[in-house]
């Protein structure tokens, strides 16, 4: 996660001085550069060794180094700002026609910026390593899990043994793959070890599975230990919005992407497969649209 989105995960989990300095920062993210240790520390009713501290919550060696970062992320989203807000994409007032036209553009600006955090070089290592595995599983809580269904769906039919890991039996699952193998991986926080999906990493490290993750841009567990790493669209907020528009379509983004460099590997045979699958499975498809209607 980005630190922004750390420090917003300690206001609404912690309840000491922690909360106070995070909304401050957040409320003011834009006018820090203008204020000192000193003035901070008086605005948050707090002291200079309890700003220290809050720095070493999130792993910096001390307040500086901190605002440092913080502020540089802070000047890295105003220089790639949305047109749309991805958190409050419509107001109370917003008829139905400008809703139709933020969500689209939302997902347009989504779409863009997803684009831009790929690496071709990283889109055609992660297409080759799963073309070639013997199993793909996908590890995924809700709502990931609904697009690790579709990239599974779209891997079967193309005759990859794809399958989706259940939260309760992954480790068991886990513990059976080998390097021929290949796990992937949806997280947008990527962090926290011990629970679903991330206390699967450690198991597929012993068994050398390549790992190929889906996650928010900035520091976390799973970037760490990742084979291949994509890059979500992450200007949400952890809490504070209307839905994860742009989280979700950034997501799937990657996922087609990902299937279809899959798919493009070995093209002619995959779409002869794909015909003669809809051939013998969807007989009882019908339709009276002469542009769409085909006949086998």
């Amino acid at each position: 996660m980005y630190l922004f989105q750390r420090i917003e995960e300690a206001v609404f989990k912690q309840f000491d001085a922690r909360r106070t300095i995070g909304e401050f920062l957040l409320a003011n993210r834009e006018e820090l550069p203008n204020y000192s240790m000193d003035e901070i520390a008086k605005l948050t009713h707090t002291s200079k060794a309890t700003l220290v501290r809050f720095a070493k919550y999130f792993d910096y060696s001390g307040w500086t180094e901190f605002m440092y970062a913080f502020t540089h992320e802070v000047v890295h989203f105003e220089e790639n700002t949305f047109e749309i807000d991805p958190n409050i994409p419509f107001t109370r007032s917003a008829d139905t026609l400008e809703i139709i036209e933020n969500i689209a553009n939302l997902r347009i600006q989504t779409i863009k910026e997803t684009s831009s955090l790929m690496s071709v070089d990283d889109i055609s290592k992660a297409a080759k390593i799963i073309s070639q595995a013997n199993n793909i599983i996908i590890y995924g809580r809700s709502p990931n899990s609904y697009f690790g269904e579709l990239f599974k769906r779209n891997l079967n039919t193309i005759h990859k043994k794809a399958f989706m890991a259940d939260g309760d039996e992954s480790g068991l699952i886990s513990n059976t793959l080998t390097s021929e193998d290949c796990a992937v991986i949806i997280s947008y926080s990527g962090n926290n070890a011990d629970t679903y999906p991330m206390k699967n990493v450690k198991w597929l490290l012993n068994n050398h599975v390549p790992i190929i993750s889906i996650t928010s841009g900035g520091e976390n567990y799973l970037r760490d230990y990742s084979t291949i790493v994509f890059n979500v669209s992450s200007r949400e907020k952890l809490y504070s919005k209307i839905s994860n528009f742009s989280t979700e379509e950034s997501i799937l983004f990657i996922l087609n992407v990902l299937y279809a460099k899959i798919f493009a590997l070995d093209y002619d045979h995959n779409m002869e497969m794909k015909i003669e699958n809809s051939r013998t499975l969807e007989t009882r498809r019908m339709t009276t649209f002469k542009d769409i209607s085909e006949e086998f």
